[in-house]
């Protein structure tokens, strides 16, 4: 049991690696219009990769998502297609004030949400035990890390504003408080795709008791989920190549190597979606709760770190960068708690 646990807090931390990454190669994707970098990202995430992911591992995936339990598949899709918003808002906001203060922003409300909430609906009796208190406490020092990071967010764009320091970032900078609202509003969106997960799990039970291993069962939830949220994606994107004119951005010369890095940010996130459904359910009961902000926390580290390599705080005043390695400082120790918790 120990040696499973341990398992799943491995896949856990791997998918906030692959997490935190992802956005990386909007950095140099800037030849290219927002809405073409994201319609190849998010069809190649939320389409593409989970059907050959499940026609490959377990092709009979198909005939029993036919039958799996309605209410469930209505919960999926549901809280999918919310979740879809959530990944505009998210793209616009790395695009808005960069790949480090959105990511901490987004990923940790996101990671509270989705960490407390699961087990308030599903396991509350749960609140009152350590395991309970200790996500609680790793929730809440979370919050208050995202504090620390607004802060100095605040005091970057105060001092240095927000396009001098994006490089050659896809998308167009905006204010912190346009961006503010952007990563706040994906945060509380994406929280809502670990909670579908955790609503949506008699689907991946129905895939068990019909034979399939546990990470093909929690594909199924994958595959409702993600097709769900591409829907909103592809929708926002196509009013933007009309809107911009964009589309032909597609027949640039040499577009080969955009191509190639957007099919890399969907490998890297729809990657760690696959990663952490197969380490939920190595965590126990409380799986969603735990793993969910632990994979989070541990993608805000890299992003953070990703960011202040690239330079994005290079021009940030002293007590702005001091505030963000506090806030990343306290993030480690939501990572240790949360751990923990297990």
């Amino acid at each position: 049991m120990e040696e499973t646990i341990a398992m799943g807090a491995m896949l856990a931390v791997l998918s906030g690696l692959m997490n935190g990454s992802f956005t990386l190669p909007m950095r140099f994707l800037g030849r290219w219009e927002w809405e073409n970098v994201w319609s190849i990202f998010i069809t190649v995430a939320c389409l593409l990769m989970p059907v050959a992911i499940i026609t490959m591992v377990a092709p009979l995936s198909w005939a029993l998502l036919a039958d799996a339990p309605g209410p469930a598949i209505h919960i999926a899709l549901l809280t999918g297609f919310a979740w879809g918003f959530g990944a505009i808002m998210f793209g616009q906001s790395v695009s808005a004030i960069g790949i480090s203060l959105a990511n901490t922003l987004v990923l940790a409300i996101s990671s509270a949400l989705g960490s407390f909430l699961p087990m308030l609906l599903l396991h509350r009796d749960k609140l009152t035990q350590r395991t309970g208190r200790m996500i609680l406490a790793g929730v809440v020092i979370q919050i208050f890390a995202i504090a620390l990071c607004g802060w100095a967010g605040h005091l970057r764009e105060k001092a240095a504003g927000i396009s001098t320091e994006r490089g050659n970032l896809v998308g167009r900078a905006r204010s912190i408080g346009v961006g503010l609202l952007l990563a706040t509003g994906a945060g509380v969106f994406s929280g809502i795709f670990n909670i579908g997960f955790a609503m949506a799990q008699p689907i991946a039970e129905y895939g068990r008791a019909s034979g399939l291993s546990d990470f093909s069962s929690t594909n199924l939830i994958w595959l409702v989920m993600l097709g769900a949220g591409l829907l909103p994606n592809l929708a926002f994107c196509i009013y933007l190549f009309r809107k911009n004119r964009s589309f032909s951005g597609f027949a640039k010369p040499g577009s080969f190597r955009l191509y190639s890095l957007s099919a890399l940010m969907a490998l890297l996130w729809g990657g760690s979606v696959f990663v952490y459904g197969a380490a939920a359910p190595r965590l126990g009961a409380l799986g969603t709760a735990i793993g969910w902000p632990l994979s989070l926390a541990t993608g805000l580290v890299l992003a953070n770190i990703i960011g202040l390599g690239l330079g994005e705080w290079r021009q940030a005043p002293r007590k702005a960068r001091n505030w963000m390695y506090a806030g990343i400082a306290i993030l480690l120790v939501a990572i240790i708690v949360l751990s923990r918790a297990s």
